[in-house]
């Protein structure tokens, strides 16, 4: 029995050993694939580390070129604000505000060519100038001599000395730069076959609208006559009636209303209708030769009397002048707007 015990616990040691030995055989298995993924953790730590610092780099230098541009985008704000300041500037400097005043036209004569033929358009041109103009202001005196050559001896003197009422009075003689001015032409062409029609309800299709337009406006009761086409459009409710002969659209736009039949009889609004195109924009500076700007003048005496004193001092060819065409003083505190009408040295702006 002790025997049998002996060798069964032989054969549970012989058995242990070899499970021993296997295990310590794994045990060096993992030991290597662990030595083996620390190894590759630190290759990952570094390449993460280098990585990291080259995203950092990219990272600040893209931060970099963000705060440029957007430096660049304040200085280019900065300028387009300027821009648009000088351009509201020069806009407002060469618009013109001007009601234009009803003026007569009288007919003179026809061209040949144009009275041969009717279906030309009547045709205009109006050439529109503005007058240059500087603003006169309290102290300040104008005066217009009637040679040019007074005018520039003046203007070499640096001060000049007025006697007014036992007081001398010190002066400062200026040339004059006048503001831009413009001068252009509008052409204007008036179709004598063609009307315009506005107001124009919008109660049918347009296909049927434009045949009851071409039958009211072919009634000669009314005024009409041949009608070569018609158009229409339903969205604006304006229309354009193209006549076969001149003269019915003239006569029509005329009156400013037609009676037309719709559903029911509806007056609407007819027109002329024209052309127009600006053409020979052109701006002038200059500086007149004959007037000068008296400047720094005090009020010591009114208005007028001081301007007489000024005109008898430039009078008197002693103090380098000669005779006056005009003169305009203004006391402190007022400002008018000078015309000026000839005489102006242009030169292109």
């Amino acid at each position: 029995m002790c025997q049998i015990k002996a060798e069964k616990a032989d054969d549970v040691k012989s058995r242990l050993i070899v499970e021993k030995l296997e295990e310590d055989e794994a045990k060096e298995e993992a030991k290597k694939e662990m030595m083996a993924w620390v190894k590759k953790q630190d290759e990952c730590r570094r390449d993460f580390t280098q990585s990291l610092s080259s995203v950092q780099d990219e990272i600040g230098e893209l931060a970099k070129r963000k705060q440029d541009l957007l430096e660049k985008l304040r200085r280019c704000q900065a300028e387009l604000e300027a821009k648009r300041a000088e351009s509201t500037k020069l806009k407002q400097k060469f618009k013109i505000y001007a009601q234009i005043p009803d003026t007569e036209v009288r007919f003179s004569a026809q061209d040949k060519e144009e009275a041969d033929d009717d279906s030309q358009p009547i045709r205009g041109v109006f050439t529109i100038s503005q007058r240059p103009t500087v603003l006169l202001q309290g102290g300040q005196a104008l005066i217009t001599f009637e040679e040019e050559k007074v005018a520039s001896q003046i203007l070499k003197i640096a001060k000049c000395s007025v006697s007014c009422d036992n007081k001398s009075l010190d002066v400062k003689p200026k040339r004059l730069t006048m503001d831009p001015t413009v001068k252009f032409e509008v052409h204007l062409d008036v179709s004598r076959k063609q009307l315009k029609v506005s107001n124009v309800p919008p109660s049918m299709p347009e296909e049927r609208m434009r045949d009851r337009l071409e039958m009211s406006f072919s009634r000669p009761s009314r005024g009409g006559g041949e009608v070569e086409g018609v158009e229409y459009d339903k969205s604006t409710g304006t229309g354009r009636v193209t006549f076969l002969h001149p003269g019915v659209a003239e006569s029509l736009a005329l009156r400013g209303r037609y009676r037309v039949d719709l559903d029911s009889e509806v007056n609407v609004q007819v027109g002329p209708i024209y052309k127009h195109q600006l053409r020979k924009f052109q701006t002038f500076c200059g500086s007149p030769k004959r007037t000068i700007l008296l400047d720094n003048i005090e009020d010591i005496t009114d208005e007028e009397d001081l301007q007489d004193h000024l005109e008898i001092h430039f009078q008197k060819p002693s103090n380098c002048g000669g005779e006056i065409e005009s003169i305009k003083y203004l006391s402190g505190g007022k400002a008018v707007q000078a015309f000026f009408c000839e005489d102006l040295e242009e030169r292109d702006e």
